[in-house]
């Protein structure tokens, strides 16, 4: 039985969020599993490619056959469709296990089971299974990477819109920082943190931290 790995990231552009949600997450399922996690990889990177993310690169050379590496979902893992499926295969060909713990579906046990009785099958049955194991991960990535696009433009475009409706002038929201646009969204799906300590760790008024909390419900309508 190899070690347990967990990988968290969060991306430094417009859609930019906290660790909160994949720390909980890759908590709950280490105390549900009994498993203990030997390193906690973390950064604030970019999916856009392997090759700029260090901390993933260097989980990528200390993991072994029989390993494990668990992710709250995909697109931590990457949002390169192609790319992205390629490094997938060198990882179950190398005897690393894969969890995706919001995409059960593209986790390493279900795709082996399919390769598996894949193999068992005829040629004509076998490669069109194999067609449709590729295309299963290779839509769940680009499920992930129109997602990015559509919450950034949801950003860009409820921006403009407010700016243009209110008629405000630039610069009113600029404490509206990505760091505080990340801990309001989750206030908004998390109630057990209150106003008083967003409104104290960013020294702005009730009225001011409503005034952003409602201007990211009408214009974002961000699932994260």
């Amino acid at each position: 039985m190899g070690n347990y790995y967990s990988y968290k990231r969060i991306s430094t552009d417009q859609e930019r969020q906290n660790f909160s949600r994949q720390t909980k997450s890759l908590e709950k399922y280490a105390a549900d599993h009994h498993i203990e996690f030997l390193i906690d990889f973390t950064e604030e990177k970019s999916a856009k490619n392997f090759s700029d993310r260090p901390q993933f690169q260097k989980l990528d050379k200390i993991i072994q056959s029989s390993d494990t590496v668990v992710f709250k979902d995909l697109s931590r893992f990457t949002r390169e469709a192609e790319n992205g499926y390629k490094k997938y295969r060198e990882w179950l060909d190398r005897g690393i296990n894969v969890v995706f713990i919001d995409n059960p579906t593209v986790s390493s046990d279900y795709i082996r089971q399919l390769i598996t009785t894949a193999e068992r099958q005829d040629i004509v049955t076998k490669t069109a299974m194999e067609g449709i194991i590729k295309l299963l991960i290779i839509v769940e990535l680009d499920r992930a990477e129109q997602q990015r696009k559509y919450i950034s433009k949801a950003i860009t475009d409820g921006i403009a819109a407010s700016n243009k409706k209110s008629g405000r002038k630039p610069g009113q929201l600029d404490k509206l920082s990505p760091m505080l646009k990340a801990d309001i969204m989750e206030y908004i799906h998390n109630r057990s943190i209150t106003q008083i300590s967003l409104m104290k760790k960013y020294d702005i008024s009730r009225n001011t931290l409503k005034k952003y909390i409602n201007f990211i419900q009408n214009c974002n309508q961000i699932r994260l």
